[in-house]
């Protein structure tokens, strides 16, 4: 069947103001939207609808409409487009019309996109899991044909099948014949008078599909894996889209990351920095020791090897590095404040040849030497 006018798809006359037909839209939006009307037909209405508001609330668009119709505005010189009018007819029947499409012609499946979020853990290891798409398949109440069972879809008369029409132009070089896709079926070549129920006519149905993934270990956000061939089903007989699945990665309370390395801080006292210390640093990998050795400062940066990330393509494992942060403390007894006092009073008369050289640059900093 040929479109309905689009004004009288909003129920609003040709001079309707934008106020008006959005008012109209919403209220047609709402009683036909699919997840509030499960009655047969009300999603192809919802559709209908809203191909009719995005025309009509685009003044361009709506100014083509009103000039053309339904018709392609590129079939006149005045419709201007990608296809330069009636030229780009033209460059067709001279060239051998490489820009046409066969409507009929075997097409390769919709992509489908996946959105998983990781822990820091598992994007490091990898994971193995479940998932479930939403996808469309072919109908098996109706085979795919888009008919009520016991029918059969109906040659298109107008097309004769081809799904194309034949259009005849004037133009300065002459009268040129050119195809068009025939809008009475949409270029398919066939109608479907008596529609199935499970599918509405449209020959696939929506189902929740069950897919196991596989992350490689080291997989990184915003990285993506594909899985051929779990996209949309294809169109005529083409092949199925892929699956990409994209990976967010959750960030952690103790690790950064930074290519395959790991990145810590490690809180250790004044005192263990000062004598040394041997500590335990927890890694991806387990728990470690790390030997600070006296006199370490307060960002010193300590790499253990190998214990990273192992690199998503192979190439070897990353590293851990562990950047050490001296705590001063908050609440002191009066016996620490005591003793570091005195330790005051014998770091001022004895300096370490270190810090003597640091404030030897920080006074001659403020002399502006």
């Amino acid at each position: 069947m040929s479109k309905r006018d689009y004004y009288e798809v909003l129920g609003v006359s040709r001079d309707a103001s934008e106020a008006e037909m959005k008012k109209a839209y919403r209220k047609l939006a709402k009683q036909y939207h699919p997840d509030i009307n499960q009655e047969p037909g009300a999603d192809e209405k919802f559709k209908e609808v809203t191909e009719a508001y995005e025309v009509l609330s685009d003044s361009q668009k709506k100014a083509q409409y009103d000039q053309f119709g339904h018709t392609d505005p590129n079939q006149g010189f005045g419709g201007g487009g990608a296809d330069f009018g009636g030229f780009g007819d033209i460059f067709d029947m001279f060239f051998g019309g490489g820009g046409r499409r066969n409507p009929n012609a075997p097409r390769q499946g919709a992509d489908l996109q996946y959105s998983m979020e990781l822990t820091f853990e598992e994007a490091a290891f990898g994971k193995e899991t479940d998932i479930f798409i939403p996808k469309e398949e072919e109908c098996s109440t109706c085979d795919g044909s888009g008919a009520k069972p016991g029918t059969s879809p109906e040659t298109c008369s107008h097309c004769g099948g081809a799904g194309q029409l034949n259009v005849e132009q004037n133009t300065p070089f002459g009268r040129v014949v050119n195809r068009r896709v025939c809008h009475h079926c949409e270029g398919t070549g066939k109608l479907i008078k008596d529609k199935c129920k499970t599918c509405r006519g449209k020959g696939k149905v929506e189902v929740k599909k069950k897919i196991h993934v596989k992350l490689p270990a080291g997989i990184d956000e915003g990285q993506q894996i594909r899985i051929t061939g779990k996209g949309e089903a294809g169109v005529n007989g083409g092949p199925p889209g892929d699956l990409f699945v994209v990976v967010y990665v959750r960030s952690h309370d103790f690790y950064e990351r930074s290519g395959d390395d790991v990145l810590c801080q490690m809180p250790i006292t004044f005192s263990q920095a000062g004598l040394g210390d041997e500590i335990e640093v927890p890694t991806l990998h387990g728990k470690v020791k790390l030997k600070v050795p006296a006199g370490t400062q307060s960002g010193t940066n300590f790499r253990l090897k190998g214990k990273g990330i192992q690199n998503v393509r192979g190439y070897g494992q990353g590293d851990q590095h562990v950047k050490i942060q001296v705590i001063t403390p908050k609440h002191l007894t009066d016996r620490q404040k005591d003793l570091l006092r005195e330790f005051s009073e014998i770091s001022g008369q004895v300096p370490d040849e270190q810090h003597e050289n640091f404030f030897s640059k920080v006074k001659k900093a403020f002399k502006g030497e």
